[in-house]
């Protein structure tokens, strides 16, 4: 890497390294460091050696950081940081890099001094990563030398070396995840890249370059215009109303800056960062931020007599696409996965930030405040209406009423544990289902054609329709701010329709529904998606069910009989409950929410207004479709 000039004289050393506690256990439950063994777990991985190579930017030592995904299943990270300290720890004797790979919670982030802000206090380290690879390579370019060490599952090949002169600095760390741990060695490069992007937009000015050796993509990340870029970046599917509202307030060793930005849309999108990590939880700045809008907007209505309704938070927050970003010396995050922020001082600080800032933003940009107060307070009128139409819900249960579309099949467990939810497409599949079925812990509820669109739609429109009614009354949780997850009536809600366009249209609408207004279904693992045969292959008196066109392919000039299903409708129970609902045979692919921002994007893309980005977006993407093979 390019030599880059330190901001202040370098003090990096050995000393600065503390140790914690010892690598121990990591192996053997390697859950509780990276969450899961899965692609997710694998992506960890990532994350913790690029958050090194981050908070050496953070500190104003980091320009450049470069990943690699390379052909062998490794991935290396590259940064022209100030490279880890090598010398000889004073307390262990030992080269100061090897403690910093082989001890977990050693690092100078435990120093006060070395990093004002550091987004890997609470991680669990590049040691984790150390133990969890196969095989692990270290090079440091540091006062003049390039220092290299390997290491081998956690332990070290030989001592620190030196291999000769260097003119540069900065670290690069390869590693080979093992096998014997991980469940997968296929680093997801659209998971990875939408992280990058991210930390980019974070860090205004840093130049992040993304490589991927299996396919020769590559992908350079550099935003000089920080999260006025991000909001930008987000609301690129949408219809904004105005230019982003910047606001940017220091106090005590904290930064704290956002960016938010009204559009023509019913939903909000608001991401908050701590120290460069998305607290998906939320937390204390969160709070602050929320309230503080709230409290502002209306104070100018009311000054302004641009309306005489009391906002809620909710009403402010329709349309709402924001970015928060605080910097702050100790970051206390709850929990080991660093989801939500629980500084107590935070929340006041941005309070008084947005408070300050966005009520002068309002007062000297008149024509802005009309729109976004006029915006508001259409919200407070829907929210009104949407009020009344739930009450009018609650006195008339859907589950009673006998022209409820495609009745409940439902179980007669009572148990949510062991019940499951068949959400069917049409009453031919719905009577399939119902009769193939285990009647005890299986519900099947068929829809009656292609739900409501609620990208498009107010929360009034979304409530009063009846499939959607239907849905949320079945599963039992409510719906938006009444949504309580201890009141589903099932752990599994199977979406369950045909392999074809409009079965995959439903199941889209379905999947937008749940990601908009009942969130935390999917982050609890409650959602599945059904994953039925193709076709059906018969030779004489044998039998096979085919997933999908690759495996039909590899039966051609085979004497058989291919019969295509069209549709669930096509199967009879037995065969239906065989290939699709049988816990002993079935495939069901779980949903989950690896990248909050990625996924938002997504669904916004795809099922919002703007027609050109989606079109730019499936011609980009046509050729990487694949059926699932689950």
């Amino acid at each position: 890497m390019e030599p880059n000039p330190a901001p202040e004289e370098e003090v990096y050393g050995a000393k600065h390294i503390t140790v914690l506690e010892n690598l121990e256990a990591i192996r053997k439950r390697p859950g509780m460091y990276i969450g899961s063994t899965d692609q997710r777990g694998l992506h960890h991985l990532v994350y913790e050696v690029v958050d090194n190579s981050i908070d050496e930017a953070l500190a104003g030592f980091c320009t450049k950081i470069v990943v690699k995904l390379h052909a062998d299943g490794s991935v290396s990270v590259e940064d022209n940081g100030r490279g880890i300290p090598v010398q000889n720890h004073p307390q262990y004797g030992k080269s100061a890099l090897e403690i910093v790979m082989t001890k977990l919670h050693a690092g100078s982030k435990f120093d006060r001094k070395t990093y004002k802000v550091s987004g890997g206090l609470h991680g669990v380290g590049i040691s984790v990563v150390n133990a969890l690879s196969v095989k692990l390579e270290v090079w440091v370019h540091r006062e003049g030398h390039i220092y290299y060490q390997q290491y081998a599952r956690g332990t070290p090949v030989g001592e620190v070396r030196v291999l000769g002169d260097s003119a540069t600095r900065g670290t690069t760390v390869r590693f080979w995840p093992d096998t014997q741990v991980m469940e997968t060695l296929d680093v997801d490069w659209g998971t990875i890249e939408e992280r990058l992007r991210e930390l980019a937009f974070l860090n205004p000015g840093l130049e992040i370059t993304l490589s991927d050796e299996r396919t020769g993509k590559s992908e350079r990340f550099h935003a000089s215009g920080g999260i006025v870029e991000f909001v930008r970046y987000l609301n690129h599917g949408q219809k904004p109303l105005h230019d982003p509202i910047v606001l940017r307030k220091e106090k005590d060793d904290m930064q704290m800056e956002a960016a938010l930005q009204y559009a023509e849309a019913y939903h909000e999108r608001i991401f908050a960062f701590a120290n460069n990590i998305n607290t998906h939880e939320g937390g204390t700045h969160l709070t602050g931020f929320k309230s503080a809008l709230t409290r502002t907007l209306n104070a100018y209505a009311k000054s302004s007599g641009l309306g005489e309704e009391q906002l809620s938070s909710d009403d402010v927050r329709e349309g709402l696409t924001a970015v928060l970003s605080v910097r702050l010396r100790e970051p206390q995050f709850e929990g080991q996965t660093k989801t939500k922020l629980g500084n107590s001082e935070v929340k006041g600080l941005v309070e008084s930030m947005v408070n300050e800032g966005l009520a002068s933003y309002l007062q000297e940009n008149p024509l802005v405040a009309k729109v976004v107060l006029g915006k508001c307070v259409n919200a407070a009128r829907a929210r009104e209406a949407a009020r009344k139409a739930r009450e009018l819900t609650r006195r008339k249960s859907l589950l009673e009423s006998t022209s409820l579309p495609g009745k409940l099949a439902d179980c007669s467990s009572k148990d949510p544990d062991e019940c499951e939810l068949f959400v069917v497409e049409g009453d031919s599949a719905g009577g399939s289902a119902k009769q193939g079925r285990d009647r005890n812990v299986q519900a099947v509820l068929p829809l009656r054609g292609k739900i409501l669109n609620v990208e498009k739609s107010r929360f009034v429109k979304i409530v009063r329709n009846r499939e959607i009614a239907a849905l949320v009354t079945v599963i039992g949780t409510g719906i938006g701010d009444e949504f309580d997850l201890k009141k589903a009536r099932y752990r599994k809600v199977v979406i369950m329709t045909d392999a074809d366009v409009d079965g995959a249209h439903i199941r889209t609408l379905l999947l937008t529904f749940f990601f908009r207004h009942m969130l935390p279904l999917i982050e609890a693992g409650y959602v599945f998606i059904a994953n039925p045969p193709l076709y059906r292959v018969s030779w004489g008196k044998k039998e096979q069910y085919v997933y999908n066109d690759e495996a039909l392919k590899a039966l051609e000039g085979q004497k058989i009989n291919i019969q295509r299903y069209k549709g669930l409708g096509e199967m009879n129970p037995g065969q239906l409950w065989e290939t699709t609902m049988d816990p002993e045979r079935r495939s069901l692919i779980r949903v989950t929410i690896e990248d909050a921002v990625y996924a938002d994007e997504v669904f916004t893309l795809l099922m919002g207004d703007d027609v050109e980005p989606r079109r730019a977006f499936i011609e980009e993407h046509a050729l990487e479709v694949k059926n699932l093979d689950v």
